[in-house]
């Protein structure tokens, strides 16, 4: 389970198995989509499977999951999302309600995002082999002229953006898979980030990283794009946005919010000279209305993240081996 959990395991599995397998120029990024031109147009591609239990939870569904997960790895490449796959992944047995249920929500997520589901196709599994219902969604987008998103743009100077509260998609998938109560709802944040992106575009084509920190959470993108630009970065710990039921649900958990999966945020690298109207346009969006810099990147110790604490120290904040929650999206 550790390998699917987004850490250092995933990341060894992709480096040392998958990637020289599949080696090529355009896989050789390893962002969240890949950039591909075809017929003289820029297009971000990815793919993404869902596997999340339980398949309804509080603010969302695994359907609305399949599109804005596919959605948001298109955004964070500064694409414009235009088309989804959908193929369903059926258990024996699954009540034909439920399955209706959840294409229902991902059909109402894909008109909310303005995407549309062009392809799709359906297996079914023997009872016993699966879990209800898995999707897998690939989707593409056109990334604007003058448009150029990726991890190794990330350079010291750059401010580090967050848009909203941490940590409340794990929690809220937590709370309901264990009967847990916090004295108030925890619902999910999936969302779609496309317009958040576009407005944040709008005053400062260029932005150098965006990532949605998913599996993993804030703190492994984080570690990705150090890595990746070979840059440190340095976090201010007391402003780091966790809401405080996800602190105390954290703290009853023994889990750390850092590295809790979100599904309708987006950490952003931003030059500093536009850093200010980069918050004020994330500010001014429903999706983006808690924005906060958290941080800067330095030129000290590159490749890796490291936090202010409140009593004036320092401490390394880094990958997490596997996950700490799994089977969350």
């Amino acid at each position: 389970m550790g390998h699917g959990g987004g850490g250092t395991l995933s990341a060894e599995l992709v480096e040392h198995l998958f990637a020289p397998a599949f080696a090529s120029d355009v896989l050789a990024e390893l962002g969240d989509s890949a950039h591909v031109t075809m017929g003289g147009a820029r297009l971000a591609f990815s793919t993404d499977s869902f596997v999340v239990r339980p398949l309804f939870f509080p603010g969302g569904s695994i359907g609305d999951l399949a599109v804005n997960g596919t959605v948001n790895d298109l955004a964070m490449a500064g694409a414009v999302p235009a088309y989804l796959s959908c193929g369903f992944i059926l258990e024996e047995g699954i009540e034909l309600s439920v399955v209706g249920r959840v294409a229902q929500a991902l059909g109402d997520a894909a008109r909310t995002a303005g995407v549309t589901v062009a392809t799709g196709d359906t297996k079914v599994v023997d009872a016993g082999h699966g879990d209800g219902i898995f999707i897998n969604t690939a989707g593409i987008g056109l990334v604007p002229d003058g448009v150029d998103i990726r991890p190794q743009r990330a350079a010291a100077g750059d401010a580090v953006l967050v848009s909203g509260q941490i940590g409340v998609h794990g929690v809220a998938i937590m709370s309901v898979r264990e009967g847990l109560e916090f004295g108030v709802e925890i619902q999910s944040d999936t969302a779609s980030l496309a317009g958040l992106v576009g407005d944040m575009l709008a005053v400062c084509p260029d932005l150098h990283v965006l990532r949605d920190p998913t599996r993993g959470g804030l703190a492994t993108s984080l570690n990705e794009i150090a890595s990746a630009a070979g840059t440190g970065i340095t976090l201010d710990e007391g402003a780091l946005p966790v809401p405080e039921t996800v602190a105390n649900a954290c703290s009853f958990l023994g889990l750390d919010p850092l590295y809790v999966a979100n599904e309708g945020k987006l950490v952003a690298f931003v030059p500093p000279d536009h850093a200010d109207v980069v918050l004020e346009a994330m500010r001014a969006h429903p999706l983006g209305k808690e924005s906060v810099r958290i941080g800067s990147c330095v030129e000290e110790h590159p490749g890796m993240v490291v936090a202010a604490t409140g009593l004036g120290g320092t401490r390394v904040v880094d990958m997490p081996l596997g996950e700490q929650l799994p089977r969350i999206c």
